[in-house]
């Protein structure tokens, strides 16, 4: 979850755990914590990764109060894990095109920032892929 003031992010992960997919942008309004309680519960999401915003210096921006305000809220009336991410610059990151070129536009940067969170906590967690010795590799040099 990317929270911001005006906007949240959301985004899931696949079945396997290992990647975070942008899912969802809401409006920061009095309907958010039904919206985030509705969703744990029909996509049985067991963990709530949500960005630990920090400013430059390490500490907490002034998002967080409110994150950390609305989290303790959803603690007490839904049964999930919460972990913090960290997140600086996500939002920035998810603002690039895939030519690496900013753009203004808000349209999906919340919830491709979430995925970007998610993805690195996935990461984190998650040992890497075994890979298959019998596979092989394909040579471009060996001239077939």
């Amino acid at each position: 979850m990317d929270f911001g003031t005006k906007r949240v992010g959301f985004a899931l992960s696949d079945e396997a755990g290992r990647m975070g997919f942008p899912y969802a942008v809401v409006p920061n309004d009095g309907r958010l914590i039904d919206y985030v309680r509705e969703v744990i519960v029909q996509k049985k999401v067991d963990v709530l990764v949500v960005g630990d915003s920090k400013d430059f210096s390490g500490q907490p921006n002034p998002v967080m109060g409110k994150a950390k305000d609305f989290i303790r809220t959803l603690e007490r009336t839904c049964d999930v894990e919460v972990v913090w991410e960290p997140e600086t610059m996500t939002s920035q990151e998810a603002r690039r095109d895939i030519d690496g070129v900013y753009t203004k536009s808000h349209i999906g940067v919340d919830s491709s920032a979430a995925a970007i969170i998610l993805s690195s906590y996935l990461s984190r967690i998650n040992p890497p892929m075994p890979t298959d010795p019998d596979a092989g590799t394909i040579d471009p040099y060996d001239g077939k």
